[in-house]
């Protein structure tokens, strides 16, 4: 990505932007080959219209001007209907023509926004990270309609206008000589000269009016979306500070944008006026002297109205490809962003027998010099449940990670039923684990349908019955609507207590051979900790599970528990083996003891 001020090499990135959306939309096109044809014949006709009617004035003003014995008034009639039936043909075959092409134009805004959206979603746990919501819904909406813009405006605009301005000179060249032509030529290329070099100097204007728009909406997603910590820190007033930097940046963006929008549009309508005043001038001694009808006269200066406003069009759709272009520069970045895990169709689909998970010395590390994960080994065996504890920071949520192969290790290998997970599709991978995380974020929609979630093809009645099995239906049938009941933005409306059992809900429902508990009652009461893992033994008796424990109490009937210290694993057994050892897991287990006394 270039920076804001980087116009030199401005030219080289339009060709390679219009080559990418090239082939972008080219399929569309493809696909669409009558539909754009027929839009191009009616653009065809629509200009062929236009061009008839100064032929058409000139011939009513020379019969105006002439005896009435020497021209009947039939004559005039069938020339005023004539005229009338130009411009209706004009305007009719202008509207057929957007008509015909919109519907491409918006099969092809959906194909992109679509594959926009298939990229981001498959796109690494880091860039999420990473990413600014507001900014990046931005983004891609500009670049979506700049898309549109350009396919709209390239097609039906620049090139029949180009083609006007030949079909217009040559029609002034035959019938009153090179002088007419050469104005309108010279005028033409004056004009767009100065277009060019104006935009290209005032791009840099567009591009940062564009980066302070993303920033400041980017402040107000983020600040709305953390209402309730704004609201603790009583920070309101700070927020709104931070929101007005922004927004003075932006407006200040948009001062020197328009400020340089008046300099480029009153170039052009100074070149406009000079060249429509000579040709007219022209004209009119063309009439004094004899040797120009009146006719002549409104037909030279309806040329010049009928060629300046396209062309004067041409000027805005030349700024706006630009603009469009700076937009369409971020929405080709975030699909050119590649992604470190990709879905490879010629990679199996992982086969579940047991649910066996091994860990074998797998190494990881966020940044350099800092490892998260040193050599770690250790293995759950199919229908078990396994735990993971550790001091904060020991890499036990990292695991899970890599499991779900949001990151692939830098060193070693994690197999499921033997099977390297590196060298399976990650859909197949995820298919066949279910999560109940620490934060369960629900979406803004009802109950039934975050339940639903886990498996959307699910029917209403499996979805009562995994509302049942995450023991929900005493506080399902408290609400006023039951699972209708909208859970509000992130689920906030819901206490953690009953997030957590949406979530198993929802694991029930996913039904998964594998089952992942990452601290799930950590900052749950005694009572709702005490559904929830209720909930959460019956749904472990049939799966693999590994539980991320943060409280000890928890995990004492687990199968078997493992104690990772700096991402390694320093015991593993039972709770009774390793309370016998006296070592890592007594230690946490007596201090958790005393915090509770």
């Amino acid at each position: 990505m270039h920076s804001q001020g980087d116009d030199s090499s401005l030219s080289g990135d339009s060709r390679i932007l219009l080559g990418k959306l090239w082939r972008q939309v080219s399929p569309v096109l493809r696909g669409n080959r009558r539909r754009v044809g027929l839009a191009l014949l009616c653009l065809l006709a629509a200009k062929a219209g236009l061009l008839v009617i100064p032929f058409l004035l000139k011939a009513l003003v020379d019969g105006l001007d002439n005896p009435p014995e020497l021209v009947g008034f039939h004559w005039l009639l069938i020339l005023v209907l004539a005229y009338g039936g130009a411009r209706f043909a004009n305007t009719l075959f202008a509207e057929l023509r957007d008509t015909l092409f919109g519907r491409v134009t918006e099969r092809a805004m959906r194909i992109i926004n679509l594959r926009v959206f298939q990229h981001v979603h498959s796109l690494d746990l880091e860039y999420h990270l990473n990413r600014q919501t507001g900014g990046l819904a931005r983004d891609i909406e500009r670049g979506i309609n700049g898309i549109s813009f350009l396919m709209r405006f390239f097609i039906f605009n620049i090139a029949p206008t180009l083609l006007e301005i030949t079909v217009v000179a040559c029609i002034l060249f035959i019938n009153y000589g090179v002088t007419y032509s050469a104005v309108v030529i010279i005028s033409v290329l004056i004009y767009g000269v100065f277009s060019f070099r104006a935009t290209q100097w005032r791009t840099r204007f567009v591009r940062e009016m564009n980066s302070a728009d993303s920033n400041s909406n980017t402040r107000a997603v983020d600040s709305l979306l953390n209402y309730e910590t704004v609201k603790y820190f009583n920070n309101e007033k700070f927020e709104a500070s931070r929101f007005d930097e922004s927004l003075a940046t932006w407006e200040k963006a948009r001062r020197n944008n328009r400020l340089s929008l008046f300099a480029l549009n009153g170039g052009q309508a100074a070149i406009i006026a000079l060249s429509q005043t000579l040709m007219l001038a022209m004209a009119t001694t063309g009439v004094r002297s004899g040797t120009m009808s009146l006719g002549d006269f409104v037909l030279i200066n309806q040329f010049m109205l009928q060629l300046f406003i396209p062309l004067s069009f041409l000027g805005f759709v030349y700024r706006e490809i630009k603009a469009s272009l700076a937009n369409i520069e971020r929405l080709f970045g975030i699909l050119d962003t590649p992604a470190s895990i990709e879905e490879k169709p010629e990679d199996p689909c992982l086969s579940i027998h047991n649910g066996t998970i091994a860990f074998e010395q797998v190494c990881f590390s966020y940044r350099e010099s800092q490892p998260v994960l040193r050599d770690l080994s250790f293995t759950v065996t199919g229908g078990q449940t396994v735990a993971l504890v550790g001091a904060s920071g020991a890499g036990k949520s990292t695991i899970v990670k890599l499991l779900f192969r949001f990151y692939d290790p830098e060193a070693g290998v994690i197999r499921i039923d033997g099977q390297a997970i590196n060298a399976i599709t990650p859909s197949s991978l995820r298919q066949s684990i279910a999560i109940v995380p620490q934060d369960c974020v629900l979406f803004n929609d009802s109950l039934r349908e975050n339940i639903r979630y886990g498996r959307p093809t699910a029917s209403d009645d499996e979805v009562e019955q995994a509302v049942n099995a995450a023991h929900l239906e005493q506080f399902v049938r408290q609400l006023p609507e039951g699972l209708d009941t909208t859970v509000g933005e992130r689920g906030l409306k819901l206490s953690g207590g009953e997030r957590q059992r949406v979530a198993i809900a929802r694991a029930v429902l996913k039904d998964a051979p594998i089952l992942i508990f990452d601290e799930a009652t950590s900052s749950l009461d005694s009572q709702s900790e005490q559904a929830v893992l209720a909930a959460f033994r019956e749904l472990a008796g049939r799966h693999t599970a590994l539980v991320i424990a943060h409280r000890l109490s928890t995990i004492v009937d687990a199968d078997n528990i493992v104690v990772i210290d700096a991402g390694q694993v320093v015991e593993s057994g039972t709770h009774e083996q390793l309370l016998a050892l006296q070592g890592h897991y007594a230690g946490l287990w007596q201090a958790q003891l005393r915090e509770t006394i």
